[in-house]
């Protein structure tokens, strides 16, 4: 195929760019930074239109990451990855290119799937402030207000979005979806769960937790862990996402969006993440702070089966393997 990759550039955009050309796919990049084929911004529709005649599809991996550092950064947000999504959609489909990967994210979820031992399956509430000052991280169940335990969470789970970041890759979901409809093209939209590995952001506001951690031990500084530590994710190395980008080239059904967990299906915490990091980079070891963000939600783990089935995606690289890699490997 003959595919328009936006991002190509950006952590895991130079990876998904490595695994198409490496199956044989024909890579134009667009990338608003340098090392992009194209340089050009995914909200300038003359950028798109210029790029789009004879593409077969679009894998759209531009966006602006990162939790947010307050409501001043609502703007950016909404403008690269709505309205930026809302233009390349558009010039898609006046240039009749029908078939578009979407890099999604588990954040559309907010908390994960939760049990209660009286109620059964619940999605909790947000966690209130005066709880998270207390030291009381766990959600409780807005029925009783008893512990809860984490579930898996599939692709058919409502969305909660809890952040601008979170709002915005839900709000590409939905036009994506609007587009497949009018369109009859085809979307698949890849939910990516923690991402991390070499190229991967140097510690900003933004940074993933993975990158923040690696900054510190390469600083000689000692991770800081929010909260107790006890926060379960699923860490999938960015090698695993770039080869589910290739594999959803070939899926998904025309008219309709399609999504999927991208995951290890391992569960780890943010803990014995930094544990790991620090014994592969040789310490110092994580300090667990007990400090908190409001829009962090607590656990959420991924069912990897829906891709596993519909996709052939399964991640390869386990997780010691992949952080004794992360720990040496360079940053972007």
């Amino acid at each position: 195929m003959k595919v328009l990759l936006t991002g190509s550039a950006g952590f895991i955009g130079s990876h998904v760019a490595e695994a198409l050309t490496a199956a044989g796919h024909e890579v134009t990049g667009l990338d608003v930074r340098a090392g992009g084929v194209e340089g050009g911004d995914v909200r300038d529709e003359t950028a798109a239109g210029r790029l789009l005649p004879g593409v077969d599809a679009v894998v759209h991996q531009a966006a602006k990451v990162g939790l947010g550092v307050d409501v001043a950064d609502l703007p950016d947000y909404a403008s690269v990855n709505v309205y930026g999504t809302a233009v390349l959609l558009a010039a898609m489909a006046r240039h009749g290119v029908g078939r578009l990967v979407l890099a999604s994210s588990m954040v559309v979820y907010g908390e994960g799937a939760y049990e209660c031992g009286e109620h059964g399956p619940v999605r909790p509430r947000p966690r209130a402030a005066e709880d998270l000052d207390r030291g009381i991280f766990e959600p409780r169940c807005p029925g009783c207000a008893s512990p809860l335990t984490p579930a898996v969470i599939g692709e058919d789970a409502p969305a909660d979005p809890r952040n601008a970041y979170a709002t915005t890759k839900l709000a590409q979901e939905h036009l994506a979806a609007n587009w497949a409809r009018e369109t009859g093209g085809v979307a698949v939209a890849l939910r990516y769960h923690n991402v991390y590995g070499p190229r991967m952001p140097r510690d900003t506001p933004y940074s993933g937790v993975a990158a923040i951690f690696r900054s510190a031990l390469e600083a000689g500084r000692a991770p800081r862990v929010f909260e107790d530590g006890g926060q379960r994710r699923d860490f999938v190395h960015v090698r695993d996402v770039a080869r589910a980008n290739l594999a959803a080239l070939a899926a998904g059904r025309e008219g309709a969006l399609s999504a999927y967990n991208v995951a290890s299906g391992q569960p780890h915490t943010v803990g014995e993440m930094a544990a790991e990091l620090a014994a592969a980079r040789g310490g110092p070891g994580p300090v667990v702070t007990g400090e908190y963000r409001l829009g962090d939600v607590r656990h959420i783990v991924a069912s990897p089966d829906r891709a596993r089935a519909e996709l052939g995606f399964q991640a390869r690289v386990g997780f010691a393997e992949g952080m004794r890699e992360f720990a040496a490997a360079p940053l972007g």
